[in-house]
């Protein structure tokens, strides 16, 4: 996506009010990043283009996703209600107020169209990106809810449940998402919570997750990142950068489902709760941990040997008349090689949401995932995964849910026009 405007947010009133209700640890973060010099800029992302943004931006540092149910049968109403999310989105991706008066310049009688939180701050490269679940075509009896059930696209359905799933309905599934990226949380969790406002009354929130720690890189120019069990996560991750490599793997082209040539241009998002069993891992011998991810824990590097970015050699000769790299090592299950050359683009981050009900972390990684087409590039990698990775003993996925991501709104349109055409 092509860099917008670079504009501050109106109204500047001194420093951000915290918003209510979130994880302190999340929130103070923003505390502890150095702040701009006088003269630095800060940095904008236009929300109009060809794709939308948030998928092959360079990933920011903070996440705030959500996903909704709708409330209403109504399809103007739907429709509205995108609308109102497109102009929003466009807004406070420039930096401005999520309404068009702000959030104190309104009358005091009335409340206002923005809730202040994000009062002073820049747009922090805030990227706001929306998805359709399956739940708005079909309810779960098969009705049609808003005559959009023949536009559905055929890999558009509820993941199948893989071995190793524990999921939790309430943090599972959704009739559409929001994926708010930013580098200060602040304006992450003023995002979601202004279109939320927006939408109150025609849809509810699910659930959401909030995220930090990028775990993948989606540029050249981005450092590999880590995720909580140490080691370094997205290495061969799709870069925005490899243009032939996106179209293959992440955008959906017009011939791949007749039935939803509205999607061509977007794309199919995964989202996935792996809880990890922090502390068991952490007892776990150092040797232990690399052969069960198939990479050192320094470097990145593949244990077949050569630096992080070099592909590693599943033929490699160890010792015990095994290979080097071990067969149920993470890294040899989800290679490419053995996918057909199937990619991701990853954009997941890490969570910590306070502790569980026996004193452990409720922790892990919030993956999150663009690809072409779920059939040929997720399923047959988590069921591999889930029947044969070493890591899956310190893994237990406990949400999912599987979106189309509509192409990019052009100026004057709202987010999926062409769906509603």
């Amino acid at each position: 996506m092509a860099n917008g405007g670079r504009i501050s947010r109106r109204g500047l009133l001194g420093g951000g009010v915290a918003a209510a209700g979130v994880a302190g640890a999340f929130v103070a973060g923003r505390a502890t990043e150095p702040e701009p010099g006088p003269a630095a800029t800060p940095l904008a992302y236009a929300f109009r283009g060809a794709h939308q943004a948030g998928i092959v931006t360079p990933a920011q540092d903070r996440l705030h996703f959500a996903a909704f149910d709708v409330r209403t049968d109504d399809r103007s109403e739907l429709v509205a209600l995108l609308e109102a999310w497109t102009e929003a989105a466009d807004r406070m991706t420039r930096g401005l107020p999520a309404g068009p008066v702000g959030p104190v310049e309104g009358a005091t009688n009335l409340p206002p169209d923005d809730t202040g939180e994000a009062i002073g701050l820049p747009a922090s490269g805030l990227t706001i990106t929306f998805g359709f679940g399956p739940g708005l075509f079909r309810d779960a009896e098969g009705h049609d809810r808003f005559g959009l059930a023949d536009r559905q696209p055929r890999a558009l359905r509820t993941l199948p449940h893989f071995p190793a799933d524990a999921l939790d309905p309430a943090r599972s599934y959704g009739d559409l998402c929001v994926q708010a990226c930013a580098n200060d949380p602040q304006v992450a969790v003023h995002a979601i919570r202004n279109l939320a406002r927006i939408g109150f009354g025609t849809v509810a929130v699910r659930w959401s997750q909030l995220g930090f720690g990028r775990t993948s890189t989606t540029s050249v120019n981005q450092d590999t990142p880590r995720n909580l069990f140490g080691f370094k996560d997205g290495t061969m991750n799709v870069k925005a950068e490899e243009t032939e490599a996106l179209d293959r793997h992440v955008w959906v082209a017009p011939e791949d489902d007749p039935r939803a040539t509205w999607l061509a241009g977007g794309s199919y998002l995964v989202a996935r709760r792996f809880n990890m069993t922090i502390e068991v891992w952490d007892r776990q011998p150092l040797g232990d941990q690399e052969a069960f991810v198939g990479r050192t824990k320094g470097s990145g590097a593949p244990l077949s040997g050569g630096t992080e970015h070099d592909q590693p050699d599943l033929e490699m000769p160890g010792s015990n008349d095994q290979p080097v790299v071990p067969v149920d090592a993470h890294v040899r299950l989800v290679h490419p090689d053995q996918h057909g050359g199937a990619r991701m683009l990853r954009r997941g981050y890490n969570f910590v949401d306070g502790t569980d009900a026996l004193g452990a972390l409720d922790a892990g990684l919030f993956f999150l995932a663009y690809v072409r087409d779920p059939d040929t590039h997720f399923i047959p990698i988590q069921n591999a995964m889930a029947r044969s990775d070493a890591l899956m003993e310190y893994l237990k996925v406990t949400g999912s849910a599987l979106f189309a991501v509509p192409p990019g709104a052009a100026a004057g349109e709202h987010v999926g026009q062409a769906l509603f055409a």
